[in-house]
């Protein structure tokens, strides 16, 4: 059905208007899903009611408006700390124990409140039986994560030793690799220098014409 009211808004209309529009600015919705939800209860389309919404009304609920926005703000701010709450975890032992250690405390309790026989003790007895088995348990699983713990500490130190020991000796090595690299560089600069010794300066004769002629190295003719 097409939304073709033309009447004249009443202050019951614009109140409804804008208490719709802030409601969804505090719950962090938009201005456009309030003026559909509005154009639904008054019979007026969406464009209708945002025009009333920007032309007549909004101006008379600025204060409303920012005290929306900042509940808006607040609202946020507490979902996201309770979304970074740890969830605390209960293991099935932990409620077993508890569990244990609350019907001991009522059997405890409706023995106070009975006349005392031999069978109300006797089951009392069990009861505490079964908390101190409990109390054992849990008892022996801490011990035995202390000991998981102490062993992990004793790795974590011997890999440090280790990792010490490899420094060192990676130091040691690139000292090695200077000094070797020295005297490498010392023998190449002897062996240039032996080289250039060993070349000899060319002789030099006078023909019969006057000319100067080389002296070609090696025995005499």
């Amino acid at each position: 059905m097409v939304k073709v009211r033309q009447d004249a808004w009443s202050h019951e209309d614009d109140l409804l208007l804008a208490e719709t529009v802030l409601r969804h600015i505090r719950e962090g919705s938009t201005q456009l899903h309030a003026f559909e939800e509005v154009g639904d209860k008054l019979n007026r389309t969406s464009a209708a009611c945002g025009f009333r919404w920007n032309a007549e009304v909004r101006n008379k609920y600025n204060d409303a408006i920012e005290l929306a926005k900042r509940q808006r703000k607040e609202k946020k701010r507490e979902t996201a700390r309770k979304a970074k709450q740890p969830v605390i975890t209960v293991s099935q032992n932990e409620q077993n124990n508890y569990m244990e250690t609350t019907k001991t405390k009522e059997k405890y309790e409706q023995l106070e409140q009975q006349p005392i026989t031999m069978d109300s003790v006797i089951d009392f007895l069990k009861h505490v039986k079964k908390d101190y088995q409990a109390s054992n348990q849990s008892k022996q699983s801490l011990e035995q994560i202390q000991q998981e713990n102490e062993a992990l500490r004793n790795e974590i130190s011997d890999l440090e030793g280790k990792l010490t020991r490899t420094a060192k000796q990676l130091e040691t090595v690139q000292e090695d690799y200077q000094v070797f690299m020295q005297i490498m560089d010392r023998a190449r600069k002897m062996t240039v220098f032996e080289d250039q010794n060993s070349l000899k300066s060319p002789s030099f004769r006078m023909d019969k014409n006057g000319n100067l002629q080389q002296v070609a190295d090696g025995p005499n003719q």
